[in-house]
């Protein structure tokens, strides 16, 4: 496992006779390499060799358990290919480290339990959803793209389709993007599949995660649930491979080769000719490019059971007579509109959710003179306002006992954004008598029973309500929609909407109150319950100006000297064009173990999307010969469709 890339090949060696019954391919070996022991896995046995020169021996077998199986063998390359990475970068991913006692312990025995048929009615709600449940039972491989419709139990939905493939002897893969997600379908599941079913999140620790992934391994699990690295899980005769939520940035690999667990989905379903469901509340452009690519179908219910299930959602709009009857409603942070819904809800007993960007106090100031941003001296990042009226940086934590505006001399700032804090405690003053509680951060509350009370929570932090909430007012939407970002409309739409589906219906008096401008292409999206025209809105746009996914887009970080030693290296295909360079986008983290206050810069190179793997190529052949020659472009990141592009 030598994670150099003119290093990624395999290497003949001889087996002792001793070791033959134990070096089996998919084993965990130690050879010895350039004079020193290093650890690696034993891909295939052959009578003899090509190499023409002297074989070393085999040191010896770690482990007799077959951890690497051909089909992991198989997508590792692809994933390898497809990123222009390494073959062992992405093993590391995909395999866990070994723990002997896990490995030595008594098999656990597959369950006995006959799994029953799940009551198929809730998919009824969608056009074509029985079919595609008759499907799965039958062993076909539907590819689909599934929006979830406002208010659905995604928990319950996702464990009925592994039930129904795992009662037919095949193996589940399901990705969702954080613990609390994985906290509600491991409830889901375990009422449905029992002991065929396990967890894969880091937060298992790591001597429990390798004890349940050598359960899926052994094929005494048959259903796998869990974050990111669980799309690489190795479940026998797998079936079906689902992504919810793909559009989240929890599930931005940060480790190279970065692959996004969608795109690595695709790549198995294709390799074993198995199912897969892409599905969220929200679409992403990468899963509508699918569907126009005629590989996926949508998922979708009806137009008129989506509006009986959503709730009434309200922008300002210069047309509403309420808002041409406030002249404050659009410069207001919170207009008379979202209080009429708030006062509304709490007086019929039900709780209201204020959504907020950020999280703290004043999470971004200014001076109070010229407007300048505030900055820190020492790293240059935003300074920050706690509830005490100290200042300190958002990046470095240096505190900022006094003040000076370089530009103006101003000693005084002024919020650029209110955090979830100071919001709390001006709703606090509006609600006299009325509990007000927030979820953000690293203190996150998942659940709240009904009753009238004040929630205000950052996007993926709010809780679910006994019953839904009564209303929900987003706040600061200017913050997300002002973003320089390629996907800042399909993010925040993919914000409100998860916002927005916690809500009760509108037959049920629930009401959306977003501030923003109702004719705002995103905030249509909310107010219509439309992500698939959105998404399709989004796709036709970056068809128009060559943006991912409609083209492949690669980007190489680091100082600049480094990138343009890397850049000179390319011996790229014809049709590549070449971006930059330019500053590293704000937003976008250094690549690891640089000095986030030097200068450092990006160059993209885009090509059409059917020439993607010939860029790969290309890329990772001059990994290799940057790696051979041991040349001056070290720290740089090379990164294929980088989920930020500026």
């Amino acid at each position: 496992m030598l994670g150099l890339a003119h290093l990624d090949r395999p290497f003949d060696y001889l087996v002792d006779q001793a070791m033959d019954t134990e070096a089996q391919p998919g084993t965990r070996v130690r050879v010895r390499f350039a004079g020193r022991l290093v650890d690696g896995f034993l891909l295939e046995r052959l009578a003899e060799s090509d190499h023409g020169g002297k074989l070393a021996w085999l040191e010896r077998v770690v482990s007799p358990e077959q951890v690497l199986t051909p089909e992991l063998v198989e997508l590792a390359r692809a994933v390898a290919e497809r990123y222009a990475g390494t073959m062992p970068d992405v093993l590391r991913l995909a395999v866990p480290p070994r723990h002997a006692r896990v490995e030595k312990a008594e098999p656990a025995a597959a369950p006995e339990t006959v799994l029953a048929e799940p009551d198929p009615s809730g998919w009824n709600a969608y056009d074509g959803g029985a079919e595609f449940l008759a499907a799965l039972r039958e062993g076909m491989h539907p590819r689909v793209a599934w929006q979830a419709r406002p208010g659905e139990d995604v928990a319950v939905r996702l464990a009925e389709l592994a039930v129904s493939v795992a009662a037919t002897g095949r193996g589940v893969v399901i990705v969702v993007p954080d613990q609390r997600d994985l906290d509600r379908l491991e409830h889901e599941c375990a009422a449905l599949l029992g002991d065929w079913c396990v967890t894969l999140a880091a937060g298992l620790g790591p001597t429990a995660r390798y004890r349940r992934w050598l359960r899926v391994l052994r094929g005494t699990a048959r259903v796998v649930i869990g974050t990111r690295s669980a799309v690489f899980a190795p479940v026998h005769r797998l079936g079906l491979t689902v992504v919810f939520d793909d559009g989240d940035t929890s599930l931005d690999e940060p480790r190279s080769p970065y692959p996004h667990p969608r795109e690595v989905a695709v790549l198995r379903a294709h390799q074993t000719a198995s199912a897969l469901v892409i599905g969220g509340f929200a679409r992403s452009a990468e899963a509508q490019a699918l569907v126009e690519s005629g590989w996926a179908r949508n998922l979708v219910a009806a137009r008129a059971v989506v509006r009986a299930d959503m709730p009434r959602v309200e922008g300002i709009s210069d047309d509403d007579r309420r808002i041409a009857g406030d002249p404050l409603a659009r410069s207001a942070r919170i207009p008379n509109i979202a209080f009429d819904a708030a006062r509304r809800a709490l007086t019929q007993d039900r709780p209201v959710l204020f959504s907020v960007p950020r999280r703290g106090y004043l999470p971004s100031v200014a001076c109070g003179r010229c407007r300048e941003n505030a900055r820190c001296r020492a790293c240059h990042g935003p300074l920050q306002m706690n509830e005490r009226g100290d200042l300190a940086c958002r990046w470095c934590g240096r505190p900022e006992n006094r003040f000076v505006c370089p530009q103006c001399g101003g000693t005084v700032v002024r919020a650029l954004m209110v955090g979830d804090k100071r919001t709390a405690e001006e709703l606090g003053r509006a609600f006299v008598g009325v509990p007000v509680l927030t979820s953000a951060g690293d203190k996150i509350v998942d659940d709240i029973p009904s009753g009238a009370r004040v929630v205000v929570a950052t996007p993926g932090a709010a809780p679910h309500a006994e019953g839904g909430y009564g209303a929900a007012v987003l706040l600061d939407t200017w913050a997300q929609l002002d973003r320089q970002d390629l996907r800042a409309g399909e993010e925040a739409v993919r914000a409100w909407m998860s916002v927005a589906t916690l809500v009760r219906p509108h037959s049920d008096g629930g009401r959306v109150v977003i501030v923003a401008d109702s004719a705002l292409l995103p905030v249509q999206a909310l107010v219509r319950w439309d992500p698939v025209g959105f998404a399709a809105h989004e796709l036709g746009l970056r068809r128009e100006l060559a943006f991912p996914p409609a083209v492949t887009m690669a980007s190489v970080d680091g100082p600049p000297a480094a990138v343009a030693a890397f850049v000179g290296m390319l011996d790229l295909p014809p049709g590549v064009q070449q971006l930059g360079p330019v500053p590293l986008p704000p937003g976008v983290r250094a690549p690891a173990g640089l000095d986030t206050t030097q200068d450092l810069e990006r160059v993209l190179l885009r090509v059409a999307r059917e020439d993607g793997r010939r860029l790969a190529a290309a890329l990772r052949a001059a990994q290799v010969v940057r790696h051979a020659r041991h040349e001056d472009t070290a720290g740089i990141r090379v990164q294929v469709d980088p989920p930020t592009i500026g």
